[in-house]
Order: structure tokens, then sequence, then C-alpha cells
């Protein structure tokens, strides 16, 4: 272990040495590995990260969780889309008609989502997410208030013209939360009165855009807007212990009776499960990893024969100095560990350089990408391993050629 180390050492001071006697020759030698850790750990850091975030926002859409609806979310089965925009849609009634059914379910709630205009005297609110909801829903998608509260369960059952509305939505017409509790608004002209503010969420692109949104019962949101044309669901929740395979085949046994279809006949709806969309996006997010790691390794390719090169120079010129070692006993195999740790040691260096320039570029893709790109502990791990791996397949050949010379006709040489 002693000698492991000492070996280190000497190796590290030769590899500085070299830097500063060749600066040019070793500069450009690291850059090529720099450049190539670069386009690596750069793309799967994005890439993670940008996997990360969307699988955040799926899984706000609930665990155990499926959406009925007459979409198919993952892409759907291979149907024209006219047979899918055919389908009936979802309706109110059929939310307790699957909970009277189903015996693996926990909750079920109707929803029904559109957009709409949301003003507040003078000022107007444009594309803003209109949910209608029902009293389930809380269960199913978990809310946290920054001021007020949820629907009481005579406003749902009345029709009560209240509603709950974003953190953006609050700041921009009353330049908070608290001042907008209590306040009344217009939708299509209908006035409600705020009772709720969500608290601040953050961008999402797939799950509710809480921040942009307003709630309201459904039974008033139906006043409103059509519900056939307000993209209705049905969010089903499985009992604890349940898989979603199983609550996947009961929901479909249970909405075919429901719509009453015949052995032979199609069904005319969808199951969307969030975890099977979870898996079909790290599925999408493996293949990316690839081809992002193979365009990446074609750039490290580059910084290896300049390693290798530097390596075979450096043989060449401490060819007098191996012969002097060998001659006072140094064993081949401590000459060929030589070699290779200070070719090791140089990938490392480069890599170091490499994953610095990674970590400027994801503060500056973290503001125009609206979500934060880090680079996380495994893959710096993984820059250590390649760029010693890198450094012995480039090393491994000088150093070779350098343990097996003849300490005679090194000397003279």
């Amino acid at each position: 272990m002693a000698n492991m180390l000492k070996i280190l050492g000497n190796s590290l001071r030769l590899t500085l040495q070299e830097l500063k006697v060749n600066k040019t020759r070793t500069a450009l030698s690291l850059t090529g590995v720099a450049f190539g850790i670069f386009c690596i750990i750069g793309v799967l850091a994005t890439v993670n990260s940008l996997e990360q975030n969307i699988q955040n926002e799926v899984s706000s859409l609930g665990s155990n969780t499926i959406y009925i609806d007459k979409w198919d979310y993952s892409g759907g089965p291979n149907k024209p889309f006219w047979k899918l925009r055919a389908r009936p849609v979802i309706k109110y009634e059929e939310q307790n008609l699957v909970k009277e059914r189903s015996e693996l379910t926990q909750d079920v709630t109707f929803l029904m989502q559109t957009g709409g205009s949301l003003s507040y005297k003078s000022d107007v609110l444009s594309n803003v997410a209109v949910y209608g909801i029902n009293e389930p829903q809380i269960a199913l998608q978990p809310l946290v208030f920054d001021a007020g509260r949820y629907f009481s369960s005579n406003e749902f059952n009345n029709g009560t013209n209240v509603c709950i509305i974003g953190f953006e939505n609050a700041e921009s017409l009353f330049g908070s939360a608290e001042r907008a509790a209590g306040k009344q608004v217009e939708v299509k002209g209908k006035v409600m009165t705020i009772v709720g503010v969500i608290k601040k969420v953050g961008k999402n692109t797939i799950g509710w855009d809480y921040d942009h949104c307003i709630m309201m019962p459904y039974k008033y949101c139906r006043q409103l807007f059509d519900e056939k044309n307000a993209n209705p669901v049905l969010i089903v929740k499985g009992k604890n212990g349940v898989t979603t395979d199983a609550l996947y085949q009961e929901l479909r046994g249970i909405m075919r009776q429901v719509r009453r279809l015949g052995p032979r006949e199609e069904d005319n709806f969808s199951l969307n499960s969030v975890e099977a969309f979870s898996k079909a996006i790290s599925g999408f997010f493996v293949t990316l990893n690839i081809v992002g790691g193979f365009i990446g390794g074609i750039s490290l390719i580059v910084g290896l024969f300049g390693i290798a090169n530097i390596m075979f120079v450096t043989v060449k010129e401490r060819t007098s100095v191996i012969g002097l070692k060998k001659a006072i006993g140094a064993k081949s195999s401590s000459i060929l560990l030589e070699f290779l740790m200070e070719a090791a040691l140089m990938c490392i260096l480069g890599g170091a350089i490499g994953l610095f320039f990674v970590w400027l570029l994801t503060l500056v893709l973290s503001g125009p990408l609206k979500f934060p790109v880090f680079i996380s502990v495994p893959l710096m791990f993984a820059t250590v391993i390649i760029c010693i791996v890198v450094g012995i397949l480039a090393g491994i050949i000088p150093a070779r050629q350098a343990a097996k010379m003849d300490p005679v006709v090194a000397i003279r040489s």
C-alpha cells in the first residue's frame, strides 16, 4: 500500500512537471479529454435533469392513480384520430357508477377542465386554467393553501358561486395571496367569491397548472362551460396495497359494463395509468441517454488519442531515466503502474476541467429552461471512472513499452 501511494505521489509530481515544461502540448491533450467529458456529462446532466423534472410533474398526477378519458395519454392504441375523437366523453353520472361497483377503489372524482379569462374590476387575465371539481378532488390531488380554505360540502352540493385561484393569479390581480381571499372576481360575466389561494407550486407542463388556475365546484362550473367541450375525465385512486394492474383490469370491466359494450365491441374509453406513463417516459430517456452518451463518447476518443500521443512522447523523453530505475532494481510492474497512473491523472485533470464547464452550462441552462439543471453525485463518480478508464486505455501501450525496455539499451539512448 505504501509503495502504491509512493508511485501515485511520484506520478502526480511528474504529471504536474509535464504541465509546467510542455504547457502547449499538454494543454492540447487535456483539451481533448475536457471536451469529451463536457459532451458526455453535459448531455447526461441535462437529460437526467429534464427526466427528473418531468417525472416529478407526472408524480404530481397521483400515485396508483388511473385517469379514465376518451383520449389515450401515452400515444394511444393503433387507431386513427377520428376514431378516438368519435368516442363518447366521460359523464358525471359515471363517477358514482364506478364507485359503487369497484372494490379496489379508494376515491373517484369527476373533473372538467378548460380555459378562460379571469377578471377583477378592469384587470383581466387570459389563458387561465379552469377546473370544475368535486369534493374527492383534494383526496386525490392534495392542495396546500397560501390563504383561505377548500370548498365545503354544502358549496359542492349547492353549486355555490365560490372559487379557489392560483398563486400567480392572486399576485397579478391583488398583489398578494392574503389580499385575494374574500374578493369577488368574474368568469364569463358571472361573479364568484374567492375562498382560497393555492400555495405557489412552480412551472408544470404535464400536470396541473395550479399557479394559473381557477377552481370552482363542478355544479357551478357546468353552468358556465359546456361540459362536453371541457375535457371531462374520471380520476380513480386505488386502495392501499392494490396494484395498478389489478385496478386497471377491474376498471376496464366496470367501464365496459357502464357503457354496455358487447363482448365483440372494442373499448370506447382509455384507462391512463400514471405508473405506465412514468415507465414510458423512463424508457424514452434511457434511449436518449444512450444516444447522447454515444455522441459524447466519440468526442472522448479524440481526447484518448491525445493522451496516448503525449504518453508515447513522455516515454521517449524519459528512456534514460527508465533505464536507470530498472538498473537499480525497479520492477517492470512498477514502471508500468507509474505510467498508467500518470495517464489516468492527466485524464482526471482534463475531466475536472470538463466538469467545471458542465457546471457553468448548468448555470446558463437553469434560467432559460425554467427548471434546475444539476450534476448528480452518480455523474461525478461516473466522470472519475470514465477518466480512469480512458487514462488506462490511452496509457497501456506506452506504459508496456516502457516496462519492457532493456535497462542497458535505455541508459545508452
